[in-house]
């Protein structure tokens, strides 16, 4: 779409229009090679657009995803093993996106997807006590004790372990199912605590991050966060405060 250059340089957040207007007087804007001129247009999309030399490039806006990772899937977007990746389910979103935080191979669930790096790392940080829940089917019937040890804390590698919670679910034929919520995610930190009580996990599911829910999202489906859950997150990740709307 043609538009006048001094609009394209605003909208670029180069310069003001009426800034713009001086730096294509001063000849320090070229398109396609050539010195620009006031009142001359342009296409943003097709034209080689260039302030003091440097091309203008549209930075990408920042996209976040909830995502169904299926199990038997690296959380990465390469994998030298040539296992398959998440990347192979993400074809449709048009920008590079990257995992915040990870999945185990065998465990499935909510992954929030951006190529948002400061969010990602506020989020992944221990001091922001982001909150994720998981279902998880174990082997056995888990006795109310056993529940009671749980989230008391298990020690595991020399460091207690104590979740946010842990509730009983559902009782099946000869497993169980519990919800358990974490703060910290040492590496499969639930696999681990499992096994010490005697109930290895049989199938994990992180159904929830922060309030961000997986919803009715099957494996390898992806979604848009609203507006509010990235909000949220960003409250939560300390990028915007509390307070404000």
């Amino acid at each position: 779409m043609m538009k006048r250059l001094q609009k394209i340089l605003s909208d670029f957040g180069i310069a003001s229009r009426r800034k713009a207007e001086e730096l294509i007087k001063e000849g320090r804007v070229t398109v396609n090679g050539e010195i620009a001129h006031l009142g001359q247009k342009a296409d943003p999309e097709k034209d080689y657009i260039k302030v003091d030399g440097k091309l203008l490039i549209r930075p990408e806006p920042k996209v976040y995803y909830a995502f169904y990772k299926p199990r038997k899937v690296i959380t990465s977007l390469i994998d030298p093993q040539g296992r398959p990746t998440i990347k192979n389910f993400l074809k449709g979103i048009k920008f590079r996106v990257y995992p915040v935080g990870r999945l185990d191979y065998d465990s499935e669930g909510l992954l929030i997807l951006t190529n948002d790096g400061e969010l990602a790392y506020r989020i992944m940080h221990p001091s922001s006590e982001i909150e994720k829940t998981y279902l998880v089917k174990v082997d056995g019937i888990i006795e109310p004790e056993t529940i009671e040890k749980l989230r008391k804390g298990i020690k595991i590698e020399g460091k207690l372990a104590v979740p946010v919670s842990v509730n009983f679910v559902k009782k099946l034929k000869a497993n169980s199912w519990i919800r358990i919520t974490l703060h910290e995610g040492r590496k499969r930190q639930i696999r681990k605590m499992l096994e010490k009580v005697g109930h290895p996990v049989i199938r994990l599911i992180r159904v929830s991050i922060d309030g961000i829910k997986l919803g009715e999202l099957k494996p390898g489906q992806y979604r848009a966060l609203t507006k509010e859950e990235v909000e949220e997150l960003k409250k939560r990740a300390g990028l915007i405060k509390k307070s404000q709307k």
